[in-house]
């Protein structure tokens, strides 16, 4: 894609997100704030082991037993890890470990994250509410739903101290026999797969939730399980820039807060 159509293309989400805000919204320069000066007056007081812990993730879940919240909390405090990633469990379970976890991490909180890409139903099954797929989502027309969403779906995660989605999706799935991603994926077509997945990060954002947008650098056509074994992406950088890439880009341009990379070999990004 040329550099006329990607700014054009970035200045028309701008303009539809200002069509449906109230107000105007500044963006002052960036400058020191309290929030950055107590993490690095944090940071320079670690050590380097507290420093390394910082870097994992640990999963948790709420419905393995008492042994199994005991051992996350072992490494919350032995290793000063710097955040959980929350699987199964209840609403009650979660608020009840992050809780217990927070409180070991006192000098430096935990990060807490979960893949709740149509909502906390997607881990939380039997009394959590579930968005349509993706897919689904990818249909409709009013894309001022898509921020609906993402601002609801931040509303509970915050409620159970979650400050992470792994969502939203932005792979473009043009392959039929993805086993992996189809209907996680607004769709085949990269322009309603970029604004759907803007819209929808937009509102966890605006809302207090960090956005994750996956999977680097685009999971949609393949016809392997990435979690069974190792999917190969075979086209050529000029491709991958005009469709898998695309979406990704858009949504860094936008101030996405994270990205996950997937599991994939990709010769035409890196051929080791």
């Amino acid at each position: 894609m040329s550099n006329k159509r990607m700014l054009f293309f970035t200045l028309l989400l701008s303009l539809m997100w200002m069509a449906q805000s109230p107000t105007p919204v500044s963006n002052p320069s960036p400058k020191p704030n309290a929030a950055t000066v107590w993490v690095d007056s944090v940071f320079r007081q670690m050590t380097a082991d507290e420093r390394i812990g910082q870097l994992f993730m640990i999963r948790a879940h709420s419905d393995r037993g008492p042994e199994h919240v005991a051992a996350v909390k072992q490494l919350v405090r032995e290793y000063h890890v710097g955040g959980l990633c929350v699987f199964q469990g209840t609403p009650e379970g979660h608020a009840e470990l992050i809780n217990g976890c927070q409180a070991l991490s006192r000098q430096v909180p935990l990060m807490v994250a979960i893949d709740a890409e149509w909502g906390l139903g997607m881990r939380l099954r039997s009394t959590t509410i579930s968005f349509p797929r993706q897919l689904t989502l990818g249909a409709i027309q009013d894309n001022r739903l898509l921020y609906d969403m993402g601002a609801e779906v931040a509303r509970e995660l915050r409620r159970l101290g979650i400050h992470v989605n792994f969502a939203p999706v932005v792979d473009v799935n043009n392959n039929a026999a993805n086993p992996v991603i189809n209907t996680r994926s607004f769709g085949e077509d990269r322009y309603n797969v970029a604004v759907k997945g803007y819209m929808y990060m937009k509102g966890m954002q605006d809302n207090g939730v960090l956005a994750c947008a996956k999977h680097f650098p685009g999971h949609g056509d393949t016809d392997v399980d990435s979690h069974l074994d190792l999917p190969v992406i075979s086209h050529s950088r000029e491709r991958l820039d005009s469709i898998e890439l695309f979406p990704f880009r858009v949504l860094a341009e936008q101030k996405v807060g994270s990205m996950m990379v997937a599991h994939l070999q990709v010769p035409a990004l890196d051929s080791t």
